[in-house]
């Protein structure tokens, strides 16, 4: 089968590979369509990385194609999403529903592995997949499925943490209209009524939020921190969702967050900020709840899932060959990437 591989630091290849053997409990998929990711681009340019040779791809979904011994729970042919959190399923956090914290694999500061990031992925022709982590796709298209397993599932997660200040009259900030932003704006509009203002670099990615259901439109420049407090009478929003995590974009944050406001850092652009324990310097105000959000739960999943298949979210794709895979990193790196890149094998 043909399999895009990251090789070494920045080299990416695709190459013939054997198609993968289930084993007991496990399930191959027939991949139909497999997400392009920021974290991708991330891992590329990484100066080393432990495991060359690994197949990419975190966001796959597929036709299930053969079935190891044992599995019970899908039948081949069944059109299924891999889900990203491969969690032990056992521990403490996980039986409480929170196993994007697997505290018997990821520990105190790890993450639990997910395919195309440890294990191989799904830009492939084919994934091997333990079979508890195959989710069923009901009347969804398999290849435009593909990236709610991390473009819809960790925005859902950051929007379930924050509900509790997403009430009626609220504000939310959507920082970065892009993979995650723009499946983020869309939750927002489908499971809340709060007010939405969306922030991006591109008026071509404001264009998308109107499209999807943003009130307010702000381009992120050095006036945008006052057109947004200018928007809610100088007191701030109620929630800030920063898809892009850069240094502009979590400035912009904590300027613009409210007292007793929700953050919510989901994009992992390498930005940050000093908090003081004192009355004086910190950069927020009073009782902001600051999160850096990871992935999602099983229930997250299956939310956005249910969404989906109702209409009330819908993934914004560029799709590419996965022969032409390493354009699409290219040009996801240089901005030219509506909504969510998808390779179909």
């Amino acid at each position: 089968m043909r399999a895009l591989r990251l090789m070494g630091p920045g080299q990416l290849e695709i190459n013939d590979v054997p198609v993968p053997e289930p084993g007991p409990g496990e399930a191959l998929v027939k991949v139909a369509g497999a997400g392009l990711c920021q974290s991708d681009l991330h891992v590329r340019h990484l100066p080393a990385w432990p495991l060359p040779g690994m197949i990419l791809g975190h966001e796959t979904s597929g036709r299930v194609a053969t079935l190891g011994a044992g599995v019970t729970t899908v039948h081949e042919g069944d059109p299924v999403l891999v889900y990203l959190v491969w969690a032990c399923g056992s521990c403490r956090p996980c039986l409480e529903g929170r196993d994007n914290v697997c505290q018997a694999i990821a520990g105190r500061v790890g993450l639990p592995p997910c395919p195309g990031l440890g294990p191989d992925g799904g830009m492939a022709e084919y994934i091997k997949v333990p079979a508890r982590f195959l989710e069923p796709l009901g009347n969804l298209d398999p290849i435009a499925a593909a990236p709610l397993a991390d473009a819809g599932l960790t925005p859902m997660h950051a929007v379930n943490g924050a509900r509790y200040r997403l009430t009626e009259g609220a504000t939310a900030v959507v920082i970065g209209v892009g993979g995650l932003g723009h499946m983020g704006l869309q939750i927002l509009r489908a499971t809340t009524g709060v007010r939405i203002i969306a922030v991006d670099t591109d008026r071509g990615k404001l264009d998308l939020a109107r499209e999807h259901g943003a009130d307010e439109v702000v381009i992120s420049d050095e006036q945008a921190s006052r057109a947004i407090l200018d928007l809610t009478s100088g007191y701030g929003a109620d929630a800030v969702f920063d898809f892009s995590g850069v240094q502009a974009t979590v400035d912009l944050a904590c300027q613009v967050i409210a007292p007793d406001g929700v953050l919510r850092f989901v994009g992992l652009g390498g930005g940050g900020f000093s908090y003081a324990a004192d009355s004086e310097s910190t950069p927020l105000p009073w009782g902001v709840d600051v999160r850096r959000s990871y992935g999602g739960t099983r229930t997250d999943q299956r939310q956005v899932l249910e969404l989906a298949q109702t209409g009330r979210v819908t993934v914004e794709t560029t799709q590419y060959a996965l022969a032409d895979g390493i354009r699409a990193f290219d040009d996801l790196e240089a901005g030219k990437v509506r909504g969510r890149a998808v390779l179909v094998p």
